[in-house]
């Protein structure tokens, strides 16, 4: 039964019979608006649809993931219209635009609300949802879950890895962060605050383990498909790109897990669960479709066919758990669920068609990355550092998929600009846009985890940002080293495998250096020996460890030199 406020008003209404009508417009003859959009004048019902579209976009983003971005997308709009008003010797400056221009740019064009991130929703993102949801309805989740506590049971440091890998795998369900830390935090933190762990550190490792949701494959976030239409790469080549990155971020969270363990003395917890073996023999089947997605894109399918067929094998696989066989009432759930869950993304991505069609028609993306060099003189570490900075602003006001397509248009050319590779570049600015969720002071995910917890919103957002560092730093290495795509699985095997070794001692330094376990001599050697390492040229490379060497031989005499 519905709550009052839940069923649609006579408004809601209203508002989808004009989102229809403006939709279904073209349609009546759509050769006549093609040939529009390619520059033909526009009819006077064409500006009312395209003005009538806007501020149905504008309402529908409000409501879906909040104003702020829709008062973003309104400053670009006015920009476009009143730009001529701006001062003259102004780098940003332009000669104005009217109505017909920025509806022929948006409404009747392909870059505007009808442009590639749209188009990556469509085609990709909805059914990528659609496929969560059902895993999820399935049984995968629990199956998920109950696998991560059964993996860890003997030692102190079990809880916190137990929590990390279930944020691992339940991400492969979600792709979100906030919805993975919150699915998570309900069955966990009971568990962490058995073993011992305080509330703040409890709630970092939640939403550090949520977060890495969105960096890691197969499923990736929604930002993940628009950087494979962008550069024009299968979607199985961005899983390679993010594969080693997945491998350092969780590497690091398991070391400060250990590390913690030890600090606050946390203890093994007992999670009454079926053996290992006897889960994987029952339920092992549901990795199956996860596994089916990645060998089918291998086989040159698209990701649109793997996808639909993995969705057909994780429903025909519920048969085999009685408890959550996917009979109609139980698809209708999963249909609706993942429709629910694709509104606020398709919102987004439209909404971002505004502001990228505004950035291409004014060349305002062009004249800001020529500031963004300019500013730097030409140097690529302060360009970098001012991308990192500008990305995860932005992140801050926006959702992830927005930020990232704002970002890309205008910070890449910026990067590239200084000879960054384009692969380089994009991940870089996906990093940073996903890094947002747990950066202070808005990190939704560590709110997220601070309100199951009960912890100080501000220290659970340290102890995320302490557990995610190496996600900050090791993009990093991406953009400021001609190896750094060896990162990114480019490269020669050989080069790829030591750079990645080089990564994992670096992820290490860092544990080390934000850990407490040691002194703030060695941790400060250590930090030091971080950024050497991730560097990757060899005489970086032979400095940090070098120096990391003294980190431990002056942790080991200063230890000695303790009375027992």
């Amino acid at each position: 039964m519905r709550r009052k406020g839940e069923w649609p008003t006579v408004g809601d209404w209203l508002l989808a019979l004009a989102s229809l009508a403006v939709l279904v417009y073209p349609l009546a003859d759509i050769e006549s608006f093609r040939d529009r959009g390619s520059g033909a004048a526009l009819s006077e019902l064409d500006v009312i649809a395209g003005i009538g579209l806007t501020l149905l976009l504008l309402e529908a983003v409000r409501r879906t993931v909040g104003a702020v971005l829709s008062i973003i997308c309104a400053i670009f709009l006015a920009y476009a219209y009143y730009g001529a008003m701006l001062p003259v010797d102004w780098t940003i400056g332009h000669r104005g635009l009217d109505l017909d221009q920025i509806v022929s740019q948006l409404y009747t064009g392909t870059e505007g609300f009808f442009g590639v991130p749209l188009q990556v929703a469509a085609s990709y993102i909805i059914l990528f949802t659609v496929y969560g949801a059902v895993l999820d309805y399935s049984g995968a989740s629990r199956f998920f879950i109950d696998l991560s506590f059964s993996a860890f049971r003997r030692s102190r440091a079990a809880p916190g890895r137990t929590v990390t890998t279930a944020g691992f795998l339940l991400g492969t369900v979600s792709g979100s962060g906030v919805a993975t830390t919150v699915s998570l935090g309900s069955v966990a933190w009971p568990v962490l605050r058995r073993a011992g762990y305080p509330r703040e550190p409890a709630g970092g490792i939640l939403a550090a383990a949520g977060i890495g949701a969105i960096l890691s494959p197969p499923t990736l976030g929604a930002a993940a498909f628009i950087i494979a239409e962008v550069m024009r790469v299968s979607y199985l080549q961005v899983l390679i790109y993010a594969t080693i990155p997945t491998i350092l971020y969780y590497l690091g969270i398991l070391l400060a897990i250990e590390i913690d363990s030890r600090r606050f003395g946390t203890h093994a917890v007992r999670v009454d669960t079926p053996g290992v073996g006897r889960l994987l023999l029952r339920f092992g089947y549901h990795f199956s479709s996860l596994i089916l997605i990645v060998v089918l894109m291998a086989m040159d399918r698209s990701a649109f066919q793997s996808v639909v067929i993995a969705t057909a094998v994780a429903f025909a696989l519920s048969f085999l758990d009685p408890a959550h066989r996917m009979g109609p009432r139980r698809i209708g759930r999963a249909l609706a669920k993942g429709t629910l869950e694709v509104l606020p993304v398709t919102a987004v991505c439209a909404a971002a068609g505004i502001i990228v069609g505004v950035i291409t028609q004014t060349g305002l993306g062009l004249n800001l990355s020529s500031i963004i060099v300019d500013f730097a003189a030409g140097n690529l570490i302060l360009t970098t550092v001012m991308a990192a900075l500008a990305v995860m602003l932005l992140g801050l006001a926006v959702p992830v998929t927005a930020s990232f397509i704002i970002a890309a248009v205008i910070i890449a050319p910026a990067l590239t600009a200084l000879g960054v590779g384009q692969a380089e570049a994009y991940m870089f600015i996906f990093y940073y846009a996903v890094l947002s969720e747990v950066s202070p002071p808005t990190a939704l995910s560590a709110v997220a985890a601070s309100a199951i917890t009960g912890g100080n919103t501000y220290r659970t957002m340290m102890m995320t940002w302490r557990y995610t560092l190496p996600a900050f730093l090791v993009p990093f290495a991406f953009v400021l080293t001609p190896h750094g795509q060896a990162l990114l699985g480019q490269g020669p095997f050989g080069t790829v495998l030591a750079m990645t070794a080089v990564s994992a001692v670096a992820v290490a330094a860092l544990a080390m250096a934000t850990g407490d376990l040691a002194g703030a001599p060695e941790r400060l050697l250590a930090a030091v020996a971080a950024v050497l390492l991730l560097f990757l040229e060899p005489v970086p490379i032979v400095a940090g460890l070098a120096v990391l060497a003294a980190a431990a031989a002056v942790h080991l005499i200063r230890r000695r030199s303790v009375p027992a």
